[in-house]
């Protein structure tokens, strides 16, 4: 019998009486699926060892005071960034100086057409402009995200520029924006880009208390909505996050960046393209054991590509 075949018992009644037999049936064939490769891979930077073992095809810490660069893994490569975007979105919400209370509507227009994710926010929500942040920046609510760039002065598109020029003031010199969300992969930074944003975007109080809330709640028609941080370390009692955001979307693996104190000392951590669900977190993990552990030395030295 073939390894793809299988025998299948059957009662049969032959001259009125029963009789068991054995027919042998083809199993149908279950295609594999292959894992799905991100930018990362792609480049091939998962073959990029480090000393510290981490699971991000990219790393950069730093000292936020002086920028002293602490651990570097493949930082100046542009990759995906997913909803780190909405850390940008943030800012320039933020710098425009609109009126935070005004209502703003979720539409049709903020439907996900991209990865087609769900929402709980239905067309017809209506929150303040500052409910709408709250839960970009902490939940990384899409819908959230978009309708704030399209209430901006001159609609998304408006708004897409303006995050593309803030980007290049800040020296962001590899960074692109084509939304407010970060569901397309056509968002792009590398993680040197990433730290100044970070930098950049904690001189705003608002945005480290809405990135760093653990959980909110808000009424969208008048029905309760429970919003929880999509970093479970803002919860954790052993760390003190002042800013952060999480991301996700196929081409960009689990994608963190955020700005903590180890130590007494200011130190911002972006992490791209991890694998895992919680890879990102343990790799903080690490890198925060090895700066209150050792003193720090150039580890990104040792980084070498694997060859062949």
């Amino acid at each position: 019998m073939n390894s793809d075949e299988k025998l299948v018992k059957k009662v049969v009644t032959v001259n009125g009486k029963k009789r068991v037999i054995y027919q042998r049936v083809a199993q149908p064939v279950i295609p594999t699926v292959p894992p799905v490769m991100t930018a990362g891979d792609i480049a091939g930077l998962s073959m990029t060892r480090d000393a510290l073992a981490l699971a991000s095809s990219v790393a950069l810490v730093i000292d936020q005071s002086t920028s002293e660069v602490l651990f570097e893994k493949n930082a100046n490569v542009t990759l995906p960034i997913a909803s780190i975007t909405k850390l940008m979105t943030g800012l320039v919400v933020v710098e425009a100086q609109q009126d935070m209370n005004e209502m703003l509507e979720v539409t049709a227009e903020d439907i996900d057409r991209e990865k087609n994710s769900s929402s709980r926010l239905r067309v017809g929500s209506q929150l303040s402009r500052a409910n709408m942040l709250h839960i970009a920046l902490m939940s990384s609510e899409n819908r959230a995200a978009s309708a704030l760039g399209r209430h901006y002065p001159g609609g998304l598109r408006a708004f897409v520029a303006t995050m593309n020029a803030k980007a290049k003031s800040l020296g962001m010199r590899g960074t692109h924006y084509v939304d407010s969300t970060g569901l397309s992969s056509n968002n792009v930074a590398s993680a040197r880009d990433l730290a100044k944003l970070v930098v950049e975007a904690y001189n705003h109080p608002i945005l480290r208390q809405y990135s760093t809330d653990s959980k909110y709640v808000v009424e969208p028609g008048g029905r309760a909505l429970q919003y929880a941080n999509s970093n479970r370390l803002v919860t954790n009692p052993d760390w003190e996050i002042g800013i952060q955001k999480t991301g996700y979307i196929s081409e960009a693996g689990r994608c963190l960046v955020m700005q903590t104190n180890i130590k007494e000392r200011p130190i911002v951590m972006i992490f791209l393209d991890s694998k895992g669900k919680f890879s990102r977190l343990g790799d903080a993990a690490r890198i925060r054991k090895w700066l209150e552990t050792m003193e720090p030395q150039n580890v990104a030295r040792s980084n070498r590509r694997i060859e062949g």
